[in-house]
C-alpha cells in the first residue's frame, strides 16, 4: 500500500508527458507479436491504449488499483487471496518496467520478490472449522510451512549478503569500524535523530559496527536453527537493527518490509496470547523429554558462547574502565575473510538444502495424517504444486545469492543457472547487498539548483526533503520515498554526465512544468519561480556537515565547485546534452480521448489528492486502516456483551482431563467471555 501510494503521488512529474523521463518512451512497439512483446517486457501497461489511456495514465490507474487492493487486503480477510497478491505483484512489476533510473533500488526488487512469495503464502482455501492444536501444526495443511520457509530463506539472503558486501568491498570505513561516524550525516535522507546519533562517542559508533556485523553475518544462520529460542533470539536481533535504522534514516518502506520478513522466524505459540494459561498446573514430563530439553539448553548456551567468543576475538573488544568505554578493532585481514567466505558460502547453500529437505519431509509426514481419500487427494495436489514451486524458487535464488563469492557462483549446478536466466526478467529472485561502501568521507556532497532571470542574481531552489537550507531540520518522510530526492543524492556523488536525467530536470524547470515543480515543492507557492519560469538554471556542488551542539542551525556547508553550467532554453550546450543522452522526445504523444469517463475519473482523483503532502497521505491511509480495525474490534466486543448465554440453560458438564486441545481452548474462551461461568469454574 505504501509503495503504490507513494509512487502515485510522483507519476506526473517523473513519467508523465511533461515529466523528467516520460514512461511512453519505454513502450514503443517494435513489430513483435503481442505475447512475445509481453514476455520480453512484462507490463500490463501494454493494454493502456485499449482503455483510452496513455502510458502515464495507465501507470496511475495501476497505482490506484494497487493501493486499493492492498488496503482491502489489510481490512478484509477474503481479499488475502493468491489472486489478489498476484495482481499486486503484476502491477508493481509493470511499474518497474517503465520506472527507469528512478526504480533502480534494491527495495523495489525486494518488494517484487516478497510479493511473489505472498502468492504462495496466501491460502488457496480457508477452513474455518479446522481444528488446530495449541501452538502446533496438528491441524495444518501439509503444504503450509513451505512458502514460509522461502520467506525465511529470502531474509537470510538479504541479511547475510548485506553484511558480507561491506567487507568484500574493501571500504576502509567498514574495515576500520568507523563507518557510522560518517553514515548518519551522509545518508540520503537523515532524520532529526540522526543528528543526535552522529554526536555519540566514537567508541560507541565502532561498537555499533561490530554489532551490525554480528547481526548481519553471524546471526542469519540461526534462522534455520532447530532450537526455537535461537530463532526467536535471531528475530529480536533483526528487529532491533531495523528499528534503529528507521529511527535514524528515511528508508521508505524498506525497513518495514524487512520487519514483515522477520515474522517468518516466529511460530503460532509465540504469537498466541491465551489468558489464564499460567494458572494451569503443568503435567510432569518424561525423562527422555527432560533429557532432550537439557541438551537443547546446553546447545543454546554453546551457540551464545561461541558468538560472544568470536565477537571478542575477531574484533578485539577491550573494556576501558577508566574511560568507561569499550574499544574495538578488526583483527583479521581481507585475505583471511576471503578464505573464510570461500569456506562458508557453499555450506550455507547446503544448509538451505538440508533445511528445505526437512520441511518437505515434514510436509509429507503431515500429508500421511490426512483422513479420507478426497481430502488426501486434494492435499496431495496442493503439496505437489507448492513443493515443486518451492524447490524451483530455491534453485533460482541460488544464482543471485552466490554472487557474494565468485568461486561458489561458478560451482553451482548448470540447471540452476539456466532456470534463473529463463525467468530473470520477472525478478523472482534478486541479489542484495546494502550499504556496500560509505560515501561522503570528506563531507556530504549535495547538489543545489539555482535559478535566475538575468544571469547575475541567483536564487536557490529548495527541495522538500533533501538537505538545502542549513537552518531547516531534517524531515521525517518514512514510509514515502521521494524518488527525485534520492536520485539527487546519487547525482552528487559524480559529474552530472553520470546522471543523464539531470539534464531533463533542468529542461523541465526552464519550461516551468508544474508536474516536475510539484516533486520539488508540493505547495507550489513555495517554489521561488512559481509565477514565471527562470530564464537560466545552474547547479552548484556543496559539502554538508551536521552542525555542532549549541549552534543555531542543523547543517554547515562549504561550496566546492560548479556542478552544471548556466543554461537557458535554446542554449546549444543544453541541446547537445539532450541529444547526447537521447532525451529529445520530439514524437507527439499518442492521441487519447480526454473526455472518456476513465480519464476524467483519474483527473478528478488527482485533483482531490494533489494538495495533500505524500507522507501525510500515506499515514492517513494507515490511520484509516487502524480506525477501521478498532471499529471492527469494538463491534465484535459489543456483540459478545449484548448476547450473553441463557442463564436458565442447563449447565454443560465440565470437561474431562483428557479432553482435546480444541475443547480445552473452547472452555477457556467461554470462561473468559461469560461472567456467569466464573463461579462454576472456581467450584470445579
Amino acid at each position: 500500500m505504501f509503495a503504490f501510494a507513494s509512487l502515485y503521488t510522483q507519476i506526473p512529474g517523473l513519467y508523465g508527458p511533461e515529466g523528467i523521463l516520460p514512461a511512453r518512451r519505454m513502450l514503443r512497439p517494435q513489430g513483435k507479436g503481442h505475447w512475445q512483446q509481453l514476455w520480453e517486457t512484462p507490463t500490463l501497461l501494454w493494454e493502456a491504449p485499449r482503455l483510452g489511456l496513455d502510458t502515464a495514465q495507465g501507470l496511475e490507474l495501476l497505482s490506484l488499483l494497487g493501493t486499493v487492493l492492498a488496503l482491502g487486503a489489510l481490512l478484509l480477510r477474503p481479499l488475502r487471496h493468491p489472486l489478489v497478491y498476484l495482481l499486486l505483484w503484476a502491477a508493481y512489476l509493470s511499474a518497474c518496467q517503465v520506472g527507469q533510473v528512478f526504480f533502480y533500488f534494491q527495495w523495489d526488487s525486494l518488494l517484487l520478490e516478497t510479493g511473489f512469495l505472498a502468492v504462495l503464502v496466501a491460502p488457496l482455501r480457508q477452513f474455518p472449522n479446522r481444528k488446530q492444536a495449541q501452538g502446533g501444526l496438528t491441524g495444518a495443511l501439509p503444504h503450509e510451512s513451505l512458502p514460509f520457509w522461502l520467506v525465511r530463506w529470502l531474509l537470510f539472503r538479504l541479511m547475510f549478503a548485506s553484511g558480507v558486501v561491506k567487507l568484500t568491498s574493501r571500504c576502509p570505513t567498514w574495515w576500520g569500524l568507523t563507518a557510522l561516524t560518517y553514515h548518519y550525516e551522509t545518508q540520503c535522507l537523515p532524520t532529526p535523530a540522526a543528528w543526535l546519533a552522529h554526536h555519540l562517542p566514537v567508541w560507541l559508533h565502532k561498537l555499533s559496527v561490530v554489532a551490525t556485523f554480528l547481526i548481519e553475518i553471524a546471526v542469519p544462520p540461526l534462522f534455520f536453527a532447530p532450537i526455537r529460542r535461537l530463532r526467536l533470539a535471531a528475530f529480536y536481533a533483526q528487529v532491533l537493527l531495523q528499528v534503529l535504522i528507521i529511527i535514524t534514516g528515511n528508508y521508505n518502506f524498506f525497513n518495514l518490509l524487512t520487519l514483515v520478513l522477520t515474522t517468518a522466524l516466529l511460530d503460532d505459540q509465540h504469537l498466541t496470547a491465551e489468558p489464564g494459561l499460567g494458572r494451569y498446573k503443568k503435567t510432569p514430563t518424561s525423562w527422555p523429554k527432560a533429557l532432550l530439553t537439557t541438551l537443547s539448553l546446553l546447545l543454546e548456551l554453546a551457540v551464545y558462547g561461541l558468538l560472544a567468543y568470536g565477537t571478542v576475538h575477531y574484533f578485539g573488544l577491550e573494556v576501558d574502565w577508566q574511560e568507561h568505554a569499550i574499544h574495538s578493532r578488526t583483527t583479521f585481514t581481507f585475505h583471511q575473510f576471503s578464505q573464510w567466505l570461500k569456506t562458508v558460502t557453499l555450506p550455507t547453500v547446503w544448509l538451505g538444502v538440508a533445511s528445505l529437505t526437512w520441511e518437505l519431509l515434514t510436509a509429507l509426514w503431515r500429508w500421511t495424517q490426512v483422513q479420507g481419500w478426497l481430502p488426501k487427494l486434494r492435499a496431495a495436489i496442493q503439496l505437489s504444486i507448492l513443493g515443486a514451486a518451492t524447490v524451483a524458487l530455491f534453485l533460482i535464488s541460488l544464482v543471485p545469492y552466490s554472487y557474494v563469492e565468485p568461486e561458489t557462483h561458478g560451482r553451482l549446478w548448470t540447471g540452476a543457472h539456466r532456470l534463473s536466466g529463463a525467468v530473470g526478467h520477472l525478478q523472482l529472485a534478486n541479489s542484495y547487498g546494502l550499504f556496500r561502501r560509505m560515501t561522503g568521507l570528506g563531507g556530504r556532497p549535495e547538489v543545489v539548483l539555482e535559478g535566475s532571470y538575468n544571469g547575475h542574481h541567483w536564487t536557490e531552489i529548495e527541495f522538500m526533503y533533501k538537505p538545502g537550507n542549513v537552518s531547516r531540520p531534517p524531515p521525517v518522510v518514512v514510509p514515502h520515498q521521494p524518488r527525485l530526492d534520492w536520485q539527487m543524492w546519487f547525482a552528487a556523488l559524480g559529474p552530472h554526465t553520470h546522471s543523464p536525467w539531470f539534464t531533463s530536470l533542468v529542461l523541465r524547470l526552464l519550461q516551468g512544468k508544474e508536474p516536475v515543480i510539484h516533486l520539488i515543492q508540493n505547495n507550489i507557492t513555495r517554489y521561488p519561480f512559481h509565477k514565471q519560469p527562470p530564464t537560466y538554471i545552474r547547479a552548484q556542488r556543496y559539502k554538508y556537515w551536521f552542525s555542532q551542539p549549541g549552534e543555531q542551525r542543523w547543517w554547515r556547508r562549504q561550496w566546492v565547485e560548479e556542478f552544471f553550467p548556466p543554461v537557458s532554453l535554446g542554449d546549444p550546450a543544453l541541446e547537445t546534452l539532450l541529444r547526447q543522452f537521447g532525451l529529445q522526445d520530439k514524437s507527439p504523444p499518442r492521441a487519447r480521448n480526454p473526455s472518456s469517463a476513465l480519464v476524467q475519473a483519474l483527473q478528478w482523483v488527482r485533483t482531490q489528492l494533489s494538495p495533500i503532502e505524500p507522507p501525510t497521505l500515506l499515514w492517513g491511509l494507515l490511520g484509516a486502516v487502524g480506525a477501521v480495525r478498532v471499529m471492527q474490534a469494538l463491534l465484535v466486543s459489543r456483540s459478545l456483551r449484548s448476547s450473553p448465554p441463557d442463564r436458565g440453560e442447563k449447565p454443560k458438564p465440565a470437561l474431562k482431563k483428557n479432553s482435546g486441545a480444541a475443547s480445552e481452548q473452547a472452555s477457556r474462551a467461554t470462561n473468559n467471555f461469560s461472567s456467569s461461568s466464573r463461579p462454576a469454574r472456581q467450584k470445579k
